[in-house]
Protein backbone atom coordinates (compact mmCIF):
# COMPACT_ATOMS: atom_id res chain seq x y z
CA UNK A 1 0.00 0.00 0.00
CA UNK A 2 1.35 3.25 -0.87
CA UNK A 3 1.31 6.53 1.18
CA UNK A 4 -1.04 7.95 -0.82
CA UNK A 5 -4.04 5.13 0.24
CA UNK A 6 -3.11 4.94 3.50
CA UNK A 7 -3.84 8.74 3.60
CA UNK A 8 -6.60 7.95 1.67
CA UNK A 9 -7.66 5.34 3.99
CA UNK A 10 -7.25 7.63 7.06
CA UNK A 11 -9.27 10.11 5.21
CA UNK A 12 -12.26 8.13 5.16
CA UNK A 13 -11.92 6.85 8.64
CA UNK A 14 -12.27 10.31 9.83
CA UNK A 15 -15.43 11.87 11.91
CA UNK A 16 -17.28 14.60 10.53
CA UNK A 17 -15.37 17.18 12.70
CA UNK A 18 -12.34 15.48 12.20
CA UNK A 19 -13.23 16.02 8.49
CA UNK A 20 -14.21 19.89 8.84
CA UNK A 21 -10.35 19.97 10.51
CA UNK A 22 -8.60 18.48 8.46
CA UNK A 23 -10.04 20.55 5.24
CA UNK A 24 -9.65 23.53 6.96
CA UNK A 25 -6.17 22.32 7.93
CA UNK A 26 -5.36 20.70 4.12
CA UNK A 27 -6.72 24.57 2.25
CA UNK A 28 -4.72 26.54 4.21
CA UNK A 29 -1.49 24.44 3.78
CA UNK A 30 -2.31 24.17 -0.38
CA UNK A 31 -2.85 28.25 -0.34
CA UNK A 32 0.79 28.73 1.40
CA UNK A 33 2.54 26.24 -0.46
CA UNK A 34 0.75 27.69 -3.65
CA UNK A 35 1.90 31.28 -2.02
CA UNK A 36 5.63 30.06 -1.96
CA UNK A 37 5.71 28.58 -5.49
CA UNK A 38 4.15 31.98 -6.97
CA UNK A 39 6.65 33.43 -4.91
CA UNK A 40 9.94 31.31 -6.04
CA UNK A 41 8.82 31.65 -9.52
CA UNK A 42 8.42 35.60 -9.38
CA UNK A 43 11.46 35.52 -8.11
CA UNK A 44 13.16 33.37 -10.72
CA UNK A 45 12.08 35.59 -13.18
CA UNK A 46 9.44 32.70 -14.68
CA UNK A 47 6.53 35.41 -14.90
CA UNK A 48 8.14 38.52 -16.29
CA UNK A 49 7.17 37.62 -19.64
CA UNK A 50 3.51 37.21 -19.19
CA UNK A 51 4.08 40.60 -16.77
CA UNK A 52 5.61 42.56 -20.00
CA UNK A 53 3.42 40.52 -22.19
CA UNK A 54 0.17 41.88 -20.11
CA UNK A 55 1.86 45.74 -19.86
CA UNK A 56 2.25 45.84 -23.50
CA UNK A 57 -1.05 44.71 -24.10
CA UNK A 58 -2.62 47.54 -21.65
CA UNK A 59 0.05 50.13 -23.41
CA UNK A 60 -1.63 49.49 -26.89
CA UNK A 61 -4.91 49.58 -25.75
CA UNK A 62 -5.52 46.22 -26.03
CA UNK A 63 -6.16 45.52 -22.92
CA UNK A 64 -8.72 47.64 -20.11
CA UNK A 65 -8.70 47.56 -16.39
CA UNK A 66 -11.50 46.03 -14.47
Amino acid sequence: MTVLERIEAQVQTLSETELYEFRRWFQEWDADAWDRQIEADAQAGKLDALAAEALAEYRSGSAREI
